[in-house]
């Protein structure tokens, strides 16, 4: 039984994990699609080693938001058991690994407004 439920929690984790590079995915393939015509304009301002870039930013920086606030929710729950004063401090500590995912889109948003 305790197999199965720890089965089911790697399913949920990788799958929380695989959102971000959806989204960098989605991201990308967009941009491509908007810049197909300025590229055909001007050959030479190839854009794709920028859109790599700006997918890369919000992708990996995505996984460590999501390691980062799996890892503090989880023992930061725990702890709130056993003392309930402490959730507050569990609500800070998942917002500062949500802003790794704030970082990498500002720095992706950044790189695109430089293609």
């Amino acid at each position: 039984m305790f197999k199965r439920e720890q089965k089911r929690m790697m399913t949920k984790r990788n799958l929380i994990l695989l959102i971000p590079f959806v989204t960098a995915l989605l991201v990308l393939t967009i941009q491509v699609s908007a810049t197909s015509a300025q590229v055909e304009e001007h050959p030479t301002e190839a854009p794709g080693l920028g859109l790599v870039a700006a997918g890369l930013a919000v992708g990996l920086s995505g996984i460590g938001a999501g390691i980062a606030i799996f890892g503090s929710t989880s023992a930061g729950m725990a702890a709130t058991v056993e003392r309930p004063e402490l959730t507050t401090w569990v609500l800070i500590f998942a917002g500062l690994g949500e802003g790794l995912a704030i970082y990498g889109l500002v720095v992706a948003i950044m790189i695109l407004g430089k293609i």
